[in-house]
């Protein structure tokens, strides 16, 4: 039994000192540390002029973290923003449309003013163009859920011609502060009754306190509907939607006689009425400072 003990004692002073020796004196016993994955990037960028002119192409596509809504911007893509600017400054009769994706497990996320992330990093490219002297006016924003998990394509950039005298199919959106638009599941369909998002209520707080520092200024909110009804029944419907935001903003402290009102129906619609998720987009109401 003392000869037992004896060897027992001896395995655990080995194992002590095996443990010192390799983990203290030779330090090989650190958690391995895993290399950050390359960050590979396809060249398929480019830049198109009403769906048929390629002005850019090859330019290395943006990358976004998950959840994130701050490009992680190489040279290449610094690049190829100056020669979107620089192209945008000789040419003030075109502007552009940048769209945003996001990814399936980031549906459902807001930030800040922006219902998705797909708008949120769409607006962020478009603060980096404001940067390079871009106006904010000349410049729309989209989003859409990406194809696949890796949105190995983060962002499109097209240019439309404000000239053209035919318009654009799809009508544009600004989402800035003071021509702002919600759409995500506010309106239900063939409904009136309101149910503001997130996103909603943290603009809609923001607005009260800007005209609480610019009482002179007035909120027009226009109405919008998908196609499913008569022209009359949707450009009733989008008045009503109108108005029962008009009693939100007044629920917040928001004077009637600085809120104005308007339908604009199923006439302006900024996605094709084919899809549930379509016309949820146009089911929707607009929001003009001035």
């Amino acid at each position: 039994m003392r000869l037992f003990l004896g060897f027992l004692v001896f395995l655990i002073w080995a194992s002590i000192a095996r443990f010192y020796y390799v983990c203290v004196i030779k330090n090989h016993c650190e958690e391995p540390v895993e290399e950050p994955a390359e960050d590979i990037r396809p060249n398929t960028l480019s830049l198109i002029l009403d769906d048929t002119i390629t002005l850019l192409k090859n330019y290395e596509q943006f990358a976004f973290g998950q959840d994130s809504i701050q490009p992680n911007l190489s040279e290449n893509n610094k690049s190829y923003l100056d020669s979107v600017a620089n192209f945008l400054k000789k040419d003030t009769l075109t502007n552009l449309s940048i769209k945003g994706f996001f990814r399936e497990s980031e549906r459902g996320d807001w930030s800040g003013i922006y219902e998705d992330l797909g708008t949120a990093r769409a607006a962020g490219i478009r603060a980096l163009l404001i940067g390079r002297g871009i106006p904010e006016k000349n410049m729309s924003l989209e989003s859409n859920i990406s194809a696949d998990e890796k949105m190995a394509e983060p962002l499109d950039f097209n240019l439309y011609n404000t000239g053209d005298a035919v318009p654009d199919e799809f009508s544009k959106v600004q989402f800035s502060f003071t021509n702002m638009t919600y759409s995500d599941a506010n309106f239900e369909l063939n409904s009136d009754v309101f149910a503001p998002g997130d996103a909603f209520k943290f603009y809609a707080d923001s607005v009260v306190t800007y005209f609480e520092l610019n009482p002179d200024k007035t909120l027009t909110i226009i109405g919008h509907c998908d196609n499913s009804g008569t022209e009359k029944y949707n450009y009733d419907l989008g008045l009503r939607r109108a108005k029962n935001t008009q009693l939100y903003f007044e629920k917040l402290g928001l004077k009637p006689e600085t809120i104005k009102t308007n339908s604009k129906g199923e006439n302006e619609p900024i996605a094709p009425n084919d899809t549930d998720e379509n016309r949820q987009k146009n089911r929707r109401v607009n929001f003009i400072i001035e």
